[in-house]
C-alpha cells in the first residue's frame, strides 16, 4: 500500500475526532461560555448541517477540479476552522468555526474513497478504502476520549488546537505524498444528480438513515451531562467512558458489516434498529446506576453505529438499480442524510431538555428509532413486491 494512504488516514482521524469530541465537552463549553446545554448541543447539530451541505453541494461544485487540489483546499479549510474554534472569543464565533469545519468534513469523505482507490491497483481498491476509514474508527476509540480529556484538563480550546495541529500534519503529508495525476471519473451531470433526489426508493432510504441515526443523537449529544448529573460521574471520568463507547463502536461497525453481508441489508437493519430502540429505552432506567449505565453504553455503541454499513450497502444497491449513472452521488447523499439525522436529533434533544428532562431524550430517541424500523420494514416489503413482479 502506498505511503500516501497514511496522509488520508491521518486526515480521517483528525476529522472524526473533531466531529464527535464535542459530545464529551458539551457541559464544559456550556459552563465556560455561559450558555445552556441545548445551546451547546447546537455545536453538534450545526457541524452536522455543515457536513450535510458540504458533501453534495461542494463536491458537485468541485467536480472538475483535480482531486489533489480539492484535498489540499478542504484540509486547509479544516485547519482554519479548528484554529478559529481555538481562538473563538464567544459562542457565536465558535458556531461559525464549527460550520466551516463541517463543510470541509463533508467534501473529504465524498472524495476520500475516490482518492484512495486512485492510489492503488484495481485488486487493492477495497483494502485502500478500508485503511482510510480506519482513521475514523481509531478516532472514535482514541481521538475522542483523548480530546475529551485534554478539553477537561486544559480547557476545551486546547482540544481544537491539537486537532488543528493534526490537520496541519495531514495537510503537509498530503502535499508531499499524494500524486497530482490521480484518475478521475467524469462528474455526474446536474440532471443525473437531480434524478437521485426524485427517486422515491432512494428518498425512503435517506429517511431511514436520517431517522435511525437521529434517534441515537437525541440522547447521545447530551451523554456527558447525563453521566454527570444523572449517573453521578465526575467530569474526569467522561473521557474513559467515551473510550468504552469508542471500542464498542469499532466492534459494532465490523459486526454490522458482516451481518449485512450474511443476511442482506434489510434483515440486518431490522435487527439493529429493533435492538437500538430497546437499548435506548433501557438506558432511561439504567442511567441512574453508574455500573449499569456504563454497561448499557457499551452495548449502545455497538448498535448505534452498526447500522452504517447496511445503510450504505443498501443505498448503493438501490442506486445501481434505479440511478446507475449516479451511484456515487446517491452514496454521497446518504452521508448527508446521516448528518441531517445528527443535526435534527441534536436539536430535538435540546428541545426535550428545555421542556422536559435530560433522561426523556433516551426514550423519545427509542421511539424515533422505532420509526426507522417501520420505514425499513416498508422498504423491504417494496423490494419483495418488485422481485415478485419481475419474476
Amino acid at each position: 500500500m502506498p505511503v500516501a494512504l497514511l496522509a488520508l488516514t491521518l486526515s480521517a482521524f483528525a476529522i472524526g475526532t473533531t466531529e464527535f469530541v464535542i459530545v464529551g465537552l458539551v457541559p464544559t463549553i456550556a459552563q465556560d461560555l455561559g450558555v445552556s446545554l441545548p445551546s451547546a448541543g447546537l455545536l453538534v447539530s450545526l457541524y452536522a448541517l455543515g457536513v450535510a451541505v458540504g458533501a453534495p453541494v461542494l463536491t458537485a461544485l468541485t467536480g472538475r477540479w483535480q482531486r489533489k487540489n480539492v484535498l489540499m483546499t478542504i484540509m486547509s479549510l479544516f485547519v482554519i476552522g479548528n484554529l478559529l474554534a481555538w481562538m473563538a472569543p464567544g459562542y457565536n464565533s465558535l458556531i461559525m468555526a464549527r460550520i466551516l469545519t463541517g463543510l470541509a468534513h463533508g467534501v473529504f469523505f465524498s472524495i476520500g474513497s475516490t482518492i484512495a482507490t486512485g492510489l492503488v491497483s484495481k485488486d487493492k481498491e477495497a483494502s485502500a478504502i478500508a485503511i482510510m476509514f480506519t482513521g475514523l474508527t481509531v478516532a472514535l476509540v482514541t481521538g475522542v476520549p483523548l480530546g475529551t480529556w485534554i478539553g477537561q484538563s486544559f480547557g476545551w480550546r486546547a482540544t481544537f488546537m491539537v486537532v488543528a495541529a493534526l490537520g496541519l500534519i495531514a495537510l503537509v503529508g498530503s502535499a508531499l505524498l499524494v500524486p497530482k495525476n490521480l484518475k478521475q471519473a467524469p462528474p455526474a451531470r446536474i440532471a443525473q444528480q437531480l434524478k437521485v433526489l426524485t427517486q422515491p426508493r432512494l428518498l425512503l432510504v435517506y429517511a431511514m438513515t436520517a431517522v435511525g441515526y437521529g434517534g441515537t443523537f437525541t440522547a447521545f449529544t447530551f451523554l456527558a451531562p447525563i453521566l454527570e448529573q444523572v449517573s453521578g460521574f465526575e467530569s474526569g471520568a467522561i473521557g474513559l467512558i467515551m473510550l468504552v463507547y469508542g471500542v464498542s463502536v469499532a466492534i459494532g461497525n465490523i459486526w454490522g458489516g458482516r451481518l449485512a453481508d450474511r443476511l442482506g441489508p434489510i434483515k440486518a437493519l431490522n435487527i439493529i434498529f429493533a435492538a437500538l430502540a430497546l437499548i435506548l429505552l433501557v438506558f432511561t432506567f439504567t442511567a441512574v446506576h453508574p455500573v449499569a449505565a456504563v454497561l448499557t453504553i457499551l452495548v449502545w455503541g455497538a448498535f448505534a453505529f452498526g447500522n452504517v454499513p447496511g445503510l450504505q450497502v443498501y443505498v448503493v444497491q438501490l442506486a445501481e438499480k434505479y440511478t446507475p449513472e449516479a451511484v456515487d452521488v446517491a452514496s454521497g447523499l446518504n452521508i448527508a442524510a446521516f448528518n441531517v439525522g445528527i443535526a435534527l436529533g441534536s436539536v430535538l434533544g435540546g428541545v426535550i431538555i428545555e421542556g422536559m428532562s435530560l433522561m426523556d431524550t433516551a426514550w423519545i430517541g427509542a421511539l424515533i428509532v422505532l420509526l426507522a424500523l417501520v420505514l425499513t420494514r416498508f422498504s423491504g416489503a417494496l423490494d419483495k413486491r418488485a422481485e415478485a413482479r419481475a419474476a
